[in-house]
């Protein structure tokens, strides 16, 4: 499935044109939306826009997540995105050397890697309780006579029988644990005739979303921007899902070490940090009150900013659509 793409701009070079157009053809072959190859990859969708319309040359590491995300001929892009960023260099003026500055604190994380993994939920292993000893009835015309013994015998018999005993139950338990992570990875499945379960429509809501990703969640796809804000060139966004009751900061148009914090009237915060490219988007804070106050502050180097706040979620709500 294709669409009708935008001319490329004139100044772009003839590798980063041939790049753009690559890149625009992996995504018509495959017919996935913006979205989605956002998703895929980890990118949001803003950045994945600037790459395939020419606006940005794509980064090594966006570059990467897309031919682990989709299959690509990734010799001819990554032969491709060399070219253009040795076009690049050529007519770029030369930077000047970096002035040296203060030790990196927790903010400075190294770049991010070009997919993230995800952890994946690992079987618990049910403890299987250990049978208690069955105590070997003593023959009534013995027990009572002094310095009776049990013979050998019955003794290796009883053993030999506790020792079935604890195979069989191991034997079962492994059963059990191996049927369990079977059915886990397969899905839950109904008995027979008995009707579908319809799942819930979200992961989580409310304070069951704090400090989790709203992409992860699902609670992206009832996003509503309430309020934007911005400082010099950068963009500041305030994120709220009504389906998962919670919202979340956005920035675009930053550079690497740009944040920006979404705080809520309760104290709760959360920050997204620009490691590579030029957006990010921060966890979630949980706004399930209808008065609950938001609002998004930025810090870069043009200095530092807020969104105005947004006091009335549900009528800022309705009064705004998904970007």
């Amino acid at each position: 499935m294709s669409q009708s793409w935008k001319p490329l701009p004139d100044d772009l070079s003839e590798p980063a044109r041939r790049l753009a157009e690559e890149l625009r053809a992996v995504k018509d072959a495959h017919g996935i939306s913006l979205a989605e190859l956002g998703k895929r990859t980890y990118l949001s969708k803003a950045s994945w826009e600037r790459w395939l319309n020419g606006k940005r040359l794509i980064t090594s590491q966006a570059l990467a997540g897309l031919i682990a995300a989709v299959d690509c001929d990734a010799v001819l892009l990554t032969s491709l995105l060399r070219q253009a960023e040795a076009a690049r260099g050529a007519t770029e003026p030369a930077a000047a050397p970096p002035v040296p500055g203060p030790a990196a604190g927790p903010a400075a994380e190294p770049a991010a890697a070009a997919t993230v993994p995800v952890p994946v939920p690992v079987a618990v292993p049910i403890p299987v309780p250990l049978p208690v000893p069955v105590p070997v009835p003593v023959p009534a015309a013995t027990a009572g006579v002094p310095g009776w013994r049990r013979p050998p015998a019955l003794a290796a018999v009883a053993a030999v029988a506790v020792l079935l005993v604890l195979a069989g139950l191991y034997l079962h338990g492994l059963k059990a644990d191996t049927s369990a992570a079977a059915a886990s990875a397969a899905g839950p499945t109904a008995p027979a005739g008995a009707r579908p379960v319809a799942l819930p429509a979200q992961l989580c809501q409310g304070v069951g979303c704090a400090g989790r990703d709203p992409q992860a969640m699902g609670c992206e796809t009832d996003d509503r921007t309430l309020v934007t804000g911005t400082i010099g060139r950068v963009v500041l966004y305030v994120h709220y899902s009504a389906r998962c009751r919670a919202a979340w900061a956005g920035i675009t148009d930053g550079s690497p070490g740009d944040t920006a914090t979404i705080t809520t009237s309760t104290g709760s915060q959360e920050t997204a940090l620009i490691h590579w490219g030029y957006d990010n988007y921060s966890m979630m804070v949980e706004a399930a009150s209808a008065d609950t106050v938001l609002r998004v502050c930025g810090h870069q180097p043009e200095g530092d900013g807020c969104t105005r706040a947004v006091t009335s979620l549900v009528a800022s709500a309705s009064a705004t659509s998904t970007p």
